[in-house]
C-alpha cells in the first residue's frame, strides 16, 4: 500500500464498480484503489507514510509473529465476515503466546469482477475490528487475478506482538495434574458457517463467536503469569487442538463430556448433520492449561470478562505414553477423542 498521490479526477465507484485487472497492475488504477479504499478506511500514522514497509520502534521483550490466510466461504456470515475474521484470527494467534499484539499487515488477493461495494464493506469491517482491538493495519499488499481464478477475495494477515518478561506460554509445557479450561461454548463458528451456505441452510439463532481474545489473555496473564499452554481451537475444533497439545507436551488428557459447554442449538445442528461439535471450529474461544492453583485464580477473571463468561474446567492432563485424549461420556462410558481425519467443514476460516 504505497500509493499516496494527488486526488483523482473521477472518484472510485464503490457503489457499482468492480475490481478489474488494472487494480493490480501497479499503475494509476491501483493507486486509486489503495488511496480511496484501503488508506481511507485503514488510515493510521504508519500506513500514511506510504512506504513499501512499516517502520516502528521495537519494544523490550520477546517479539512474536504469526501469519494466517483466510479463504472462508461465504464471505459474509452472521456475526462477522472475512475482514473481521482476518483481524481476529491473527490477533488470537499472537495472543496465545501471552503476547500483546501491536501491528498487523494485510495482503489481498482479489478476483477480477469482484464488486467494489463488497470489497469496501469488508475493508470497513476489517478496519473496525482492528480499531476496536487497538491493533492497526500498518502495511499491506494487493494483487488481482483473472476472473474464474479466485473466489472473490482471499486475505492474508500477519501480526506481531511482544511477550512481557517472565511469560513462557507454549504448547509443550502441559504437565500431568494440570487442569484444562475452555473460555466458552464449542462449535459456534463452524455451525454458523454451515448454516450460511446455500445448500446446508437451516434455522438456527447461532452466530459466529469471532472475536479478538488478547484483552482476555492480558487479564489472565496478569493473575497467573505461569500459565503453561494457550491455544485457540479453530480448524479441527477442541478435539484436534487438544491432540496437538498432548503430542507437543508428551502427555495424555482426560475430559468430561458433561463439563464441555455446547449450546443446545449447536448440538442439535451437529446431530442433524452427523457432526461432532468437538471437531467444529471456533474463532473466539481459547483453551488454557495450567496448574490447579492457577485455575482457581483464572476462572473468576475469565468469567468476569465479556468473552469468558462460560469458562469451565473440562478435564485434566494425565500421564499417558500414547498421548491419547480420552473422554468420560454423558452415559458414564469412555472413548478416545482422536485427531480429526479428513475435512469436516472446508473453508471455514
Amino acid at each position: 500500500m504505497n500509493a499516496q498521490v494527488k486526488p483523482f479526477t473521477l472518484r472510485l465507484d464503490t457503489r457499482k464498480g468492480k475490481v478489474d485487472m488494472t487494480h493490480g497492475s501497479g499503475g494509476r488504477a491501483m493507486a486509486q484503489l489503495i488511496q480511496e479504499l484501503f488508506l481511507k478506511h485503514f488510515d493510521n500514522e504508519l500506513l500514511r507514510q506510504a512506504n513499501d514497509q512499516a517502520s516502528f520502534d521495537v519494544h523490550a521483550g520477546r517479539m512474536v509473529m504469526s501469519v494466517d490466510g483466510h479463504v472462508i466461504s461465504p464471505l459474509f456470515f452472521p456475526g462477522g465476515d472475512i475482514g473481521s475474521l482476518a483481524v481476529h484470527g491473527t490477533i488470537n494467534d499472537v495472543a496465545m503466546s501471552g503476547a500483546r499484539p501491536t501491528y498487523l499487515s494485510a495482503g489481498f488477493i482479489l478476483e477480477e469482477g469482484f464488486p467494489l461495494a463488497d470489497l469496501e464493506r469488508i475493508v470497513i469491517s476489517m478496519s473496525r475490528a482492528a480499531n476496536e482491538a487497538g491493533v492497526p493495519v500498518v502495511t499491506g499488499d494487493t494483487k488481482v487475478v483473472e476472473k474464474g481464478k479466485g473466489d472473490g477475495v482471499f486475505i492474508t494477515t500477519t501480526g506481531i506482538g511482544v511477550v512481557p518478561q517472565g511469560i513462557d506460554i507454549s504448547g509443550d509445557r502441559a504437565v500431568p495434574g494440570d487442569l484444562i479450561i475452555v473460555s466458552g461454548s464449542m462449535g459456534d463458528h463452524g455451525v454458523t458457517i454451515m448454516s450460511s451456505r446455500e445448500n446446508l441452510e437451516f434455522e438456527t439463532s447461532i452466530t459466529s463467536d469471532s472475536a479478538a481474545l488478547h484483552t482476555l489473555v492480558e487479564q489472565m496473564v496478569a493473575v497467573a503469569p505461569d500459565i503453561h499452554s494457550l491455544r485457540d481451537p479453530t480448524r479441527g475444533g477442541l478435539a484436534t487442538t487438544l491432540n496437538e497439545l498432548a503430542q507437543q507436551s508428551q502427555v495424555g488428557m482426560q475430559l468430561s463430556e458433561a463439563e464441555i459447554p455446547v449450546k443446545p442449538a449447536v448440538a442439535s445442528a451437529c446431530e442433524l448433520l452427523g457432526l461432532d461439535p468437538l471437531y467444529v471450529a471456533n474463532e473466539g474461544k481459547l483453551i488454557c492449561i495450567c496448574s490447579e492453583a492457577d485455575a482457581e485464580r483464572l476462572l473468576p477473571v475469565m468469567r468476569a470478562h465479556p468473552l469468558g463468561g462460560e469458562s469451565a474446567v473440562i478435564g485434566r492432563v494425565i500421564e499417558d505414553p500414547h498421548h491419547f485424549v480420552q473422554m468420560e461420556t454423558l452415559f458414564g462410558g469412555s472413548r478416545v477423542v482422536d485427531w480429526l481425519t479428513g475435512e469436516q467443514l472446508p473453508r471455514i476460516c
